[in-house]
């Protein structure tokens, strides 16, 4: 069994107590991995699986980060422009983290490679 860090401020809760949209994105993605543990705090709810998938939602259920330890981010869940963004600089690289906020995407591949790209979907950073 993994053992989670948490901080002081997050509270163990159950599947049932997350928004209906991060219930709906689990399901259609990531159906066939068993949640360990599911944390909320103020802001955010955070979903660990025993595979070594984790998800971080918004208050309101939609994703912010997806890491995935041993496979890779579901493709469905990949802007088309970021994959595209990948494909071109890193064609035989597959996207293992993904985060998203209101400054635009950050990927990390399988290669070390991190891609960080503005709200236009324009590769501005890429760091090893």
């Amino acid at each position: 069994m993994r053992l989670v860090a948490k901080a002081d401020n997050d509270r163990v809760i159950t599947y049932e107590q997350l928004p209906q949209p991060a219930k709906e994105m689990i399901k259609a993605h990531f159906a066939s991995k068993v949640p360990m543990i599911i944390t909320a705090d103020f802001d955010d709810f955070e979903v660990f699986f025993e595979s070594g998938e984790k998800i971080e939602f918004d208050i309101q259920g939609s994703w912010k980060e997806i890491s995935c330890k041993r496979t890779f981010v579901p493709d469905a869940l990949i802007p088309d422009m970021v994959k595209a963004g990948v494909k071109k600089s890193f064609s035989e690289a597959a996207i293992i983290k993904i985060e998203r906020d209101r400054r635009g995407y950050e990927v990390r591949l399988n290669n070390g490679f991190d891609v960080e790209f503005d709200t236009d979907f324009n590769v501005i950073d890429i760091d090893d």
